[in-house]
């Protein structure tokens, strides 16, 4: 018995019981559906991110509060605690004396309420100076940014993100109108351009405000929550950070680099983390969804032993008349691998939708990649193999007499 005429066979033992092929298909075509849905999601939400953080450039070094691990107290601010270690002294001696920087952006950042007549929002205010933009490569989309004067005279002006323009003014222009944050008036001067989600912020929510006003008029501090730097290029990040961290480390007295009070990270960093936090997660989605591909194969697996079952006589018949052990199992064998294949063609077909479906309603980038059909088309596969052999082997190892007196 060849191949074609093995194939022949298992398709009429399938249409032969279409309701029950479908059902049993059912689990596989759940299976792979969801595997290539949540893997295209997943794929192209880290791809997204990794894109967004790109775009604020590979030459960029944050320094943050706190000891490098990230966790606990250390070095000779201890009393005043990591969350205040960094001021604009700090920022003013890196720019000063570090040869291999371009620009510096000092920056404090913390959450209020922001209200506009009877509309209020709840946003992140950035108190920032006028270097931001450059080093951020985020920019002004309409009015004026922050500038020298703004800062020294500790201005009471805004620029906001176009998330906040849309909560507290709708379509309505911005520019010249008033805000309150935290019942202190501040000027629209400027709205951003639309930059959208960056990692697992979203940039456009917003509102910067000069350092000096938000440091003095609203928040009472005189730290720095990050003081962001732009290298003069990628070749000489290494060489940068180093400079940096003697410098800090000179300056808050610390000996010992590992009792430090402040953490450097690069752009590269940020983005090497966000891709395994991602990459984590679509393989953790993945997983789940193969899961269903698992109790596909338990139901395939069942149908055909009930299928060994109703056809015995029929086993018995092929034998007794010159069918071989392995025409019978390659038999069996083959209706269940069609099973899975059929039901991973079509669970292909519903993933793609799917994932399509939930781009467009949540608005999560979706990418459907080569990788992704392959697998599941190779756990479909498998699968029906895995699930097939038993009952495959209990047909073909059936007795040809007892199987003739089967009732």
């Amino acid at each position: 018995m060849n191949l074609l005429e093995s194939l022949r066979t298992a398709y009429r033992g399938l249409i032969a019981n279409k309701l029950r092929s479908t059902l049993t298909m059912l689990g596989i075509i759940i299976g792979v559906g969801a595997v290539v849905a949540m893997i295209s999601i997943g794929t192209g939400a880290s791809d997204f991110a990794t894109s967004r953080i790109k775009e604020l450039g590979s030459n960029i070094l944050f320094i943050s509060p706190g000891s490098p691990g990230g966790q606990g107290f250390g070095g000779a601010r201890g009393a005043e605690g990591t969350q205040e270690s960094l001021d604009q002294k700090d920022a003013e001696a890196i720019k000063d004396g570090i040869s291999t920087i371009k620009k510096v952006s000092p920056e404090y950042t913390s959450g209020a309420q922001v209200i506009y007549k009877k509309q209020n929002t709840n946003t992140s205010i950035v108190g920032a100076t006028s270097t931001y933009e450059d080093v951020h490569n985020f920019h002004i989309g309409s009015g004026s940014f922050i500038d020298e004067s703004d800062q020294k005279t500790t201005k009471r002006v805004a620029v906001l993100g176009t998330n906040v323009v849309t909560d507290l003014f709708g379509k309505s222009n911005a520019i010249g109108q008033t805000i309150k944050i935290k019942s202190i008036p501040f000027k629209v001067i400027g709205v951003m351009e639309e930059k959208g989600q960056s990692g697992f912020q979203n940039l456009d929510n917003q509102i910067f405000i000069p350092l000096s006003a938000a440091q003095k008029r609203l928040f009472g501090a005189k730290h720095l929550s990050t003081i962001s730097i732009q290298a003069k290029n990628e070749e000489v990040m290494d060489q940068a950070s180093e400079d940096i961290e003697a410098l800090l480390l000179e300056r808050h007295e610390i000996e010992n680099a590992d009792e430090a009070d402040f953490r450097i990270r690069s752009q590269a960093e940020i983005l090497d983390t966000m891709s395994q936090v991602t990459g984590t997660l679509t393989i953790l989605l993945g997983g789940i969804a193969a899961i269903s591909l698992i109790v596909g194969g338990i139901g395939i697996m069942n149908i055909m032993l009930v299928s060994v079952t109703e056809r015995t006589r029929e086993i018995g018949l092929r034998k007794a008349v010159g069918a071989k052990k392995r025409d019978i199992l390659a038999q069996f064998l083959i209706e269940s691998v069609l099973l899975s294949l059929l039901g991973g063609a079509i669970g292909l077909g519903l993933g793609w939708g799917g994932s399509v479906l939930i781009s467009r309603i949540g608005g999560w980038p979706s990418i459907i990649s080569l990788n992704s059909v392959l697998l599941a088309f190779f756990f479909a596969v498998a699968i029906g193999v895995f699930f097939g052999v038993w009952p495959a082997r209990r047909a073909s190892n059936l007795n040809p007499i007892e199987a003739l007196r089967f009732e």
